[in-house]
């Protein structure tokens, strides 16, 4: 048995010993959604600092919990504050989280964040649905001793993200009413902004959307042979697009501005799992 999965067993059975409740999806909550939990029936919440030897999130406006309940009917774990690895974390630790989840018996992972605009017909406040991610700006997530118990040493990249869970999300923002842009999201450490320099170099490698999370929780998930979505939130234009200096108050408020049509959203796709399945 490997170090890593040794570890995340003993979170696994302090979690068992709160609740033997079963989840079939998991969802990443980004900024602007961390009241999402009134959206579910809450049945259980375990702080992360109550699980032995897991990575507790120390940013504002990410509360470090897990929720269990059903989402639509759905038995769900919902990550309410993630970690990053600009926080200090090693990438092993960032992606922990999420391979937990996988043992307590998630199928498929929701990633939800709030990124910058690099392509120049999204605007603050668009939808992105991820099609795609560029990582080779922040460590792999499985450097070092593979977890054999999750994967193969060299793990497949090709469909990182679902493409019958991309369609799902289609269908779902169609019969919403609610317009989802798609496209490439590139994970950068943080947790500086980017300069104009390097965002003109991204959008040169095909990046639509850049932030500082998610790419390495879905390549974690993909290795541990979990389903992967993703839907960003544009929060603002990325630097040099417009000019005006960036700050975090602005991704917070404009994330906080479209949190209902994202709730609503993301709702409406993870009830629509269990008929999709």
């Amino acid at each position: 048995m490997s170090r890593q999965f040794d570890r995340l067993r003993e979170g696994y059975q302090y979690c068992r010993s709160v609740t033997d409740f079963r989840p079939q999806v998991g969802l990443v909550l980004g900024s602007g959604l961390g009241n999402y939990a009134r959206n579910m029936d809450v049945v259980c919440e375990i702080p992360y600092n109550e699980i032995p030897g897991f990575p507790i999130s120390t940013v504002e406006g990410h509360d470090g919990r897990f929720l269990f309940g059903h989402i639509g009917g759905v038995p769900a774990v919902v990550m309410k504050g993630r970690v990053h690895f600009y926080e200090g974390y090693t990438m092993e630790e960032v992606v922990m989280p999420v391979r937990l989840m996988k043992i307590l018996g998630i199928e498929t992972l929701f990633l939800t964040n709030a990124a910058g605009g690099i392509n120049r017909s999204f605007q603050a406040g668009d939808f992105m649905m991820l099609t795609d991610h560029i990582s080779s700006f922040v460590p792999s997530p499985l450097v070092g001793e593979n977890v054999e118990e999750f994967g193969t040493r060299f793990p497949d990249m090709t469909h990182i993200y679902d493409e019958e869970l991309q369609r799902l999300i289609r269908d779902t923002a169609r019969e919403e009413q609610i317009e989802v842009k798609e496209g490439v999201y590139l994970q950068t450490s943080g947790p500086n902004f980017e300069s104009p320099a390097e965002i003109r170099m991204f959008a040169t490698l095909g990046a639509d959307a850049v932030g500082m999370s998610t790419a390495c929780e879905a390549m974690a998930a993909r290795h541990a042979g979990i389903k992967v979505c993703a839907i960003s939130c544009i929060s603002n234009m990325a630097c040099g697009i417009t000019g005006a200096e960036l700050s975090h108050v602005e991704v917070q408020e404009t994330a906080d501005r479209r949190a209902g049509e994202f709730e609503r959203l993301v709702t409406s796709v993870i009830s629509r799992l269990a008929k999709h399945e």
